[in-house]
C-alpha cells in the first residue's frame, strides 16, 4: 500500500464520526511542520467531511514537498479552495473567494490557485471560463 493510500485510509477512519463544525467552513487549514522558510500554501475547505479529509491529504502531500501552511492567502505561494456543491450557500461563498484570489493574482501573475471538490467537478467548464 502506498503512503498516500495509507494517509487516505487513516483520514477516512479519523473523519468517519467527526462532525464538521459549521464555524470551520472556509477556515484556512493550518498544520505544524518542520519546514521553515519554504513556500506557503493557503488551503480552505467548504462542505462535507470528505472535503475536509481531502484537504488534509492535499496538505500532507504539499508539506512533504516542502510547503508550510498559512492563514493569509495574500502571502501564499499556492492557493486551493476545496468546494462543495451540496452545502447551502457554499457555491456563492466560493465564487466570492475566487474573486478575492483573482485580485491577488493581479499583483502576482505566477500565483497558482486551484479549485478542488464536487463543485469544481460539477461546474468545471463555467468555473474555468468565468470572468469575474
Amino acid at each position: 500500500m502506498s503512503e498516500q493510500s495509507l494517509i487516505f485510509a487513516f483520514l477516512l477512519i479519523y473523519m468517519e464520526n467527526k462532525i464538521i463544525d459549521e464555524s470551520k467552513q472556509g477556515e484556512a487549514l493550518v498544520r505544524e511542520t518542520e519546514n521553515k522558510g519554504g513556500k506557503k500554501m493557503f488551503l480552505e475547505s467548504y462542505g462535507c467531511q470528505m472535503n475536509f479529509a481531502d484537504s488534509e491529504i492535499v496538505a500532507s502531500i504539499l508539506i512533504d514537498k516542502g510547503y508550510t501552511t498559512t492563514t493569509d492567502y495574500k502571502e501564499a505561494d499556492l492557493i486551493f479552495v476545496n468546494t462543495c456543491a451540496i452545502r447551502e450557500n457554499a457555491e456563492s461563498r466560493v465564487r466570492q473567494r475566487l474573486y478575492d484570489y483573482k485580485k491577488v493574482k493581479k499583483t502576482n501573475k505566477n500565483l497558482p490557485n486551484g479549485v478542488l471538490g464536487c463543485m469544481a467537478e460539477r461546474l468545471k467548464t463555467s468555473v474555468l471560463s468565468k470572468k469575474n
